[in-house]
């Protein structure tokens, strides 16, 4: 059996070598045949020189290194699509989630009765006012996602090849993984893990609702049917305040004056009508960065053991859909 560890690397200096050796240390339990893929996403720092001098030491590292940075979830896929692992073992590299627990998820995955063995954190840390933000996003992603996804999923999972490469043939540009995860289907189990917190969260709260409006816009389309109820209840509605006034003026000869519910109608009105302009605009604007069909990932070289010394100033762009 061929296990493949992918990560990534962003300001990762600080734990990419305690990482690597916990990761090892973990897969040697399970097999002696062993690849670790490590995606630089663009890091700032010299997590990549550090990486380079791991794998000097190490011919099982194989490092990709993109041209910039693209963003967490991309980065996993481009090292995901790399992988070439009967079995296929996804984490993050911080330490936060710990290497060690690919024993508990090959453990269940053992049973025979899945393809895909994820962590879940059952408390999420922080107090009320820091998990609120998260149990809202989760809120609004089951009522309006046409998939709603498990709360508070680790990074960390044991996957079969089979699953990896039917995730790997979406062609979404914009994208949040963890929806990915959950519509490439397969058998998929859970088991309750530990989560520490090594350092405060890089979310912050713009950053989070950016990310609940993207993940909303590109995975529902229970919105837009929202969207047409709404405008259907309120076009019904002042259907039923015309009769009523036209009624009440035709048969008590009461008119309608006063500006002040004008006013109240013109600015209720508006502002829905700018938001519902505001919400086709969001999905107008990923129909455009879908049609564009430019790769979400971009790599600049692939340092394989045999070739990690050969100074190479660039290779050739490389789209990992092909």
């Amino acid at each position: 059996m061929k296990l493949s560890i992918v990560t990534t690397l962003y300001r990762s200096a600080a734990s990419i070598e305690e990482f690597h050796n916990r990761a090892m240390k973990a897969a040697q339990a399970l097999t002696d045949d062993i690849e670790l893929i490590i995606v630089n996403d663009g890091s700032p720092d010299n997590s990549l020189e550090l990486a380079l001098e791991i794998q000097r030491s190490d011919p099982r590292v194989v490092i990709v290194d993109l041209s910039r940075n693209f963003g967490h979830h991309k980065a996993m896929m481009t090292g995901l699509a790399q992988a070439s692992g009967d079995l296929v073992f996804l984490i993050d590299s911080d330490l936060e989630e710990q290497p060690e627990d690919l024993a508990t998820l090959y453990q269940r995955f053992s049973q025979g009765d899945c393809d895909v063995v994820y962590g879940i954190l059952t408390t999420r840390r922080g107090n009320l006012f820091a998990r609120l933000p998260g149990a809202t996003f989760f809120s609004l992603l089951d009522l309006l996602s046409d998939h709603p996804v498990p709360r508070n999923v680790f990074t960390a999972r044991l996957m079969t090849r089979d699953y990896v490469k039917a995730l790997v043939r979406h062609r979404d540009r914009e994208f949040s993984i963890s929806h990915l995860w959950e519509v490439t289907g397969f058998r998929q189990q859970s088991v309750a893990l530990k989560k520490l917190s090594l350092s405060p969260t890089s979310y912050t709260f713009r950053r989070r609702v950016e990310m609940a409006i993207r993940d909303i816009t590109t995975t529902s389309s229970k919105l837009l049917y929202l969207i047409f109820y709404v405008g259907l209840s309120i076009f019904g509605l002042s259907i039923a305040v015309i009769i009523f006034f036209l009624g009440r003026y035709f048969t008590r000869g009461v008119g309608v004056d006063g500006f002040t519910s004008e006013i109240v109608s013109i600015w209720f009105l508006g502002g829905l009508i700018i938001l519902v302009l505001g919400i086709f605009g969001i999905y107008i604007a990923n129909i455009l960065a879908e049609t564009k069909r430019r790769p979400y990932t971009i790599i600049r070289r692939i340092y394989h053991p045999e070739n990690a010394t050969v100074p190479q100033s660039r290779a050739p762009d490389k789209d990992i859909n092909g």
